[in-house]
């Protein structure tokens, strides 16, 4: 490979890139394993946090980043003591023939642009080069540490049930929860709780999540009595995101929940909705088992009306709605009321939402909303735990939206077709100053099948040192996202 001027990356011919990945930095990267991915003589980790950006790639964290601060590299998972690379592929369709397009080859990967984007290929004309994955897959991946098909919740590719590490906690004697910005019986969410063959059935999704999984906290958004923009409506919405009409009336009475905790008798759902009550949630005495459904419908943010490609907090956002730190710090504190410890899921959605709208204001506003969470939540282990009995894992599920820097693309035609197609570059996004959108190109409203970052950092992390067993020659050492279900099954207690 070779660098252009301004940090530009320019393909290689694949056998120089190849012999990059051969033999370029192995000092410096030591891919000899300094410890395999073999359970531990002892059990680590009492109580396990994954926190997934949805959609992010490195480029997403980046623009945050610049918009913050004015400079990358700033984000306080970044400076945690184990950064990797993540490959995400889904395991596709049954057939055998499309098993080689469901992996991620960093020779092609950076020999080709469009190698981790289908929706380029198609565009081309040219045979698709690779899958990307769905959040489905991605989350049911990282939850069960088995791959699965695209839209596949909690099931394998035949459709069978699989244990999730919720599940595992729960045998334990965890606590366990999960909370999101969108919807809560979608497809994240969904897929560390529940089993369904597709995710757009949400209605049973929700069912399941409410009235007989062991679940103790359950937040998002799918309020069917407010709009996008946080209003009361007269007639509501469909019920489907909370389980339909009679779920969510049995939410509102406080009389639908199953066992949680094993004795025989079912433990009743409280249901908050107001951003009052989720900040309140906060600190002091909280109720055993908490769903919250914040007053809005889609997200708490993202599809607010107004001009949705404008800069960052242009358009006023919703004041009615919890952040995703507050939300964060609720759950903390209902969850770490069990001296077993727990298990939490915490997820900002709409940065897929936004990357797949190309909405480079919106993007940035999820993001920083997700970094703030990231924040809230490493106080509180400093605060009310500590890094040796606490993992927290920092990581997205796909990249969305093929973000780089003005100008990355193809830059030579070679068949006189009029269309570039090969001799691909990566432009840096541009640095404007703090306060300022930087300069950001979109190349597709699709996922794509980029290798993602991944941060830890707790005594059990150094356990991924093991996993991160394959090398990227601009990501360096990767994992795939099934290790992260993998590892946890392996350090919980």
């Amino acid at each position: 490979m070779k660098f252009l001027k301004n940090g530009v990356f320019k393909a290689a011919t694949s056998l120089s890139l190849a012999a990059t990945i051969m033999f370029s930095g192995l000092g410096d990267t030591g891919l000899a394993l300094a410890e395999g991915p073999t359970a531990p003589n002892k059990t680590l980790t009492k109580n396990i946090i994954v926190m997934i950006s949805d959609g992010c790639g490195y480029n997403q964290v980046d623009a945050a980043s610049l918009y913050q601060y004015g400079a990358t590299g700033t984000q306080v998972y970044e400076k945690f003591p184990f950064k990797y690379g993540m490959s995400h592929y889904s395991k596709g369709e049954t057939s055998t023939a499309d098993d080689y397009l469901c992996a991620y080859d960093p020779a092609q990967a950076w020999s080709a642009f469009d190698y981790v984007s289908p929706y380029i290929s198609e565009l081309l004309g040219v045979p698709v080069k690779s899958k990307a994955t769905d959040s489905a897959a991605a989350a049911t991946a990282m939850s069960t540490g088995v791959k699965t098909y695209d839209a596949a919740i909690g099931v394998d590719i035949n459709g069978q049930p699989l244990k999730h590490v919720a599940q595992k906690a729960e045998e334990l004697g965890k606590a366990t929860g999960v909370v999101t910005t969108v919807e809560f019986s979608h497809a994240t969410p969904a897929g560390f709780v529940a089993h369904n063959v597709h995710r757009n059935n949400y209605e049973q999704i929700a069912q399941e999540m409410i009235l007989s999984s062991a679940t103790d906290v359950v937040m998002g958004t799918g309020n069917p009595w407010f709009d996008n923009d946080g209003q009361l409506k007269a007639t509501p919405n469909t019920y489907k995101y909370v389980g339909g009409e009679t779920v969510w009336n049995g939410l509102v009475a406080g009389t639908v929940g199953a066992d949680a905790d094993g004795d025989g008798i079912d433990d009743p759902w409280k249901l908050i909705q107001s951003r009052k009550d989720f900040q309140a949630l906060m600190s002091g005495e909280t109720p055993k088992r908490v769903c919250g459904v914040a007053e809005v419908y889609a997200t708490t943010q993202q599809s607010r009306k107004g001009d949705a490609k404008a800069a960052p907090y242009v358009v006023p956002q919703n004041q009615n709605v919890p952040t995703l730190a507050e939300m964060s710090k609720g759950a903390l504190n209902v969850l770490d009321n069990d001296s077993d410890g727990f298990f939490l899921m915490i997820e900002g959605g709409a940065i897929d939402w936004a990357s797949h709208a190309n909405q480079s204001g919106r993007v940035i506003e999820e993001e920083i909303d997700f970094n703030r969470a990231v924040e809230a939540v490493a106080d509180w282990v400093e605060k009310n735990s500590n890094w040796g009995e606490t993992l927290l894992i920092v990581t997205g599920d796909h990249e969305t939206g093929y973000l780089t820097g003005p100008g990355s693309g193809f830059t030579v035609d070679t068949n006189g077709d009029g269309i570039k197609d090969a001799e691909p570059v990566w432009t840096p996004l541009v640095n404007n100053g703090t306060g300022n959108l930087p300069g950001m190109q979109w190349n597709s409203p699709k996922h794509t099948n980029s290798l993602i970052p991944l941060y830890a950092k707790g005594g059990a992390a150094r356990l991924f040192t093991g996993y991160a067993d394959e090398y990227d020659p601009m990501r360096g050492r990767y994992i795939d996202n099934t290790e992260i279900a993998d590892l946890i099954f392996k350090v919980m207690r």
